[in-house]
């Protein structure tokens, strides 16, 4: 399966695209904004592409020619205002969409945040991260790709456990990035998962368990 990973670079990003490389079945291409990102990912035997969801949307349909999958997990990062993460969490999972359609590559994952699809669990401090992701949800849901929403807690950069819990609402909690990508390779795997939309935190069952669930 030939997969793009849009936002490669990011913490999330870097991890799935190693593990995607160590699984025979899967063709992983690294998607950046800059030149002096690629080398790691070829290092990794990774393929590779220059391009920006803030960019034209021919580049990004380009980047997705010949992929099977594209997963997002794009972000503006945590120190950007409401216009950079509705240009990004938003408006660039759009085009990414978008993109994906055109190129024909049926199956979307899109890393999201939790309980984004309740109003009232909106980030006080930000609410325009979590509209971003909400919308971008409602857009993916309505589209005519193969989806899967994952919504992951807070995240943290501790190693991995194999062990969480998901489920349409759960409460908010931790959970390491490598498991947030241990998850998305176990999606790719589970055709269970398409059109499911899903709080994801650490918990006491296995991945592959607990996505029977959601």
């Amino acid at each position: 399966m030939n997969v793009l990973v849009i936002g490669a670079n990011g913490k999330i990003g870097k991890q799935l695209v190693e593990k995607l490389t160590n699984e025979e079945e899967y063709k992983p291409k690294a998607m950046v904004r800059k030149e002096d990102q690629l080398q790691q990912f070829k290092d990794m035997g990774a393929n590779t592409v220059l391009a920006d969801v803030e960019g034209n949307i021919d580049d990004l349909t380009a980047a997705a020619e010949g992929m099977d999958a594209v997963v997002f997990t794009a972000g503006s990062g945590a120190h950007t205002g409401a216009d950079k993460t509705m240009m990004v969490d938003f408006d660039g999972a759009v085009k990414a969409m978008t993109a994906a359609e055109r190129a024909g590559a049926k199956r979307f994952i899109i890393v999201s945040a939790i309980g984004v699809h309740h109003r009232e669990n909106w980030m006080e401090k930000a609410p325009y991260y979590s509209a971003a992701k909400h919308y971008a949800d409602v857009w993916l849901r309505a589209s005519g790709l193969d989806y899967t929403i994952i919504r992951p807690g807070l995240l943290t950069n501790n190693a991995g456990i194999r062990k969480i819990q998901a489920a349409p609402d759960l409460e908010r909690a931790e959970i390491p990035r490598e498991d947030v990508a241990n998850v998305i390779v176990t999606s790719l795997k589970d055709d269970s998962t398409v059109g499911k939309s899903f709080d994801l935190v650490s918990g006491d069952q296995t991945i592959e368990a607990a996505l029977k669930t959601v």
